[in-house]
């Protein structure tokens, strides 16, 4: 039964990235550690892969509508790069399993991951609750240089967000592009699916020296069934006003954020 919700949830994951460019690290995670009882740090590198690569179906048929600002994306991408590889391939092998320990309550990698990760879904549900309108924002005026730093600066936080928590970034990509970069948020979206697919999947690739068992077929069939997922999201991408139904997953993804933060500290 639970399997059942899970492979549903993966559906729902990648309909998420076809209407809106982001949300699916937020659902498969969840996905993976409450419906196929695997433990966060193997799910964050499955997130990964699975996230990745319906981010770059959805980034292919961005690039087919040109949709996409490769300059900008490559800016973003060098350093996210890094970011990403790094935390996946040297930090997160070097966490002790018992962190540190409050009276009786224990601290383990597993639940300090889950912490942060409901700490990023509350503040992505933000973003998107916030997110109507944004399109009239007033873009920031800065010179070439500085906004190419503050870019790189940017992509490099996202990147060691998405290493750790496993969580794509669109949330953090999209407003950078729009409100730094100064792009349309139609291209933004197309440029941070593209993003977000290469960082991933060189994220995971730093998983595979590191984690003893990758269960290929499980992996294959839930990403199969989220490219499902994707090409629905983008054929109801142009009969839906997505930045309404951002907004109403925003209070789904806060009301998810509180419930697993709740649920790691009581």
């Amino acid at each position: 039964m639970f399997e059942i919700l899970g492979f549903l949830g993966a559906i729902l994951m990648g309909i998420s990235l076809g209407l809106i460019g982001g949300g699916g690290s937020i659902l498969s995670v969840p996905i993976f550690v409450y419906f196929f009882a695997i433990t966060p740090t193997l799910a964050t590198a499955y997130s990964l892969f699975v996230v990745g690569l319906a981010a770059l179906v959805g980034g292919i048929q961005n690039i087919k509508k040109k949709q996409v600002d490769f300059k900008s994306g490559i800016i973003f991408a060098i350093p996210s790069f890094v970011g990403v590889y790094s935390v996946r391939k040297f930090v997160i092998p070097q966490l002790p399993d018992v962190l540190f320990s409050i009276g009786s309550f224990m601290v383990t990698r597993d639940i300090l991951i889950m912490l942060v990760f409901s700490i990023v879904m509350l503040v992505a549900s933000i973003s998107m609750i916030r997110s109507k309108g944004r399109e009239d924002i007033e873009k920031k005026e800065l010179s070439p240089p500085l906004r190419t730093l503050i870019i790189a600066a940017e992509g490099l936080l996202v990147g060691g967000v998405t290493g750790f928590v496993g969580a794509g970034g669109g949330f953090l990509i999209i407003p950078a592009l729009v409100l730094l970069v100064g792009l349309e948020m139609k291209i933004a979206v197309g440029t941070s699916l593209l993003i977000i697919a290469f960082k991933s999947l060189l994220g995971f690739l730093g998983d595979v020296s590191t984690q003893p068992i990758i269960d290929w077929v499980f992996l294959m069939q839930f990403s199969c069934v989220s490219l499902l997922g994707i090409f629905i999201g983008t054929y109801l991408s142009t009969k839906i006003d997505g930045k309404n139904l951002k907004v109403g997953f925003g209070w789904f993804v806060l009301v998810m954020g509180i419930f697993i933060l709740g649920k790691q500290v009581l």
